[in-house]
């Protein structure tokens, strides 16, 4: 039968025919909004410029040596791929029936 993308692009074709008369102004629209989003993200980071905060944003630049936090190390463990079939990660603990 049909599956994700199928029902995705058959939905995208749909409503490009059924609204064909809509999508101008709803691109315009999208437009607008992105231009107004963009403008309240520049405005935000002028704002935080122009206060003065010490978050690294001072003469030395980000890559300089301070009392901040070091770079975020992430541990973790390696796990075996499962080679037997089972689907438990590789241990037959006897509860798997085929």
């Amino acid at each position: 039968m049909f599956g994700l993308s199928e029902f995705a692009i058959i939905l995208i074709v749909v409503i490009a025919l059924l609204a064909a008369k809509k999508l101008p102004g709803l691109a315009r629209s999208a437009g607008k909004s992105a231009r107004i989003l963009k403008a309240e993200a520049r405005a935000v980071r002028e704002a935080d410029e122009g206060r003065g905060d010490d978050r690294g944003t001072g003469a030395a630049g980000p890559g300089a040596q301070g009392d901040g936090p070091g770079p975020r190390v992430i541990r973790g463990e390696t796990v075996a791929r499962d080679t037997t079939g089972t689907g438990t990660g590789g241990v037959d603990d006897g509860t798997h029936r085929a």
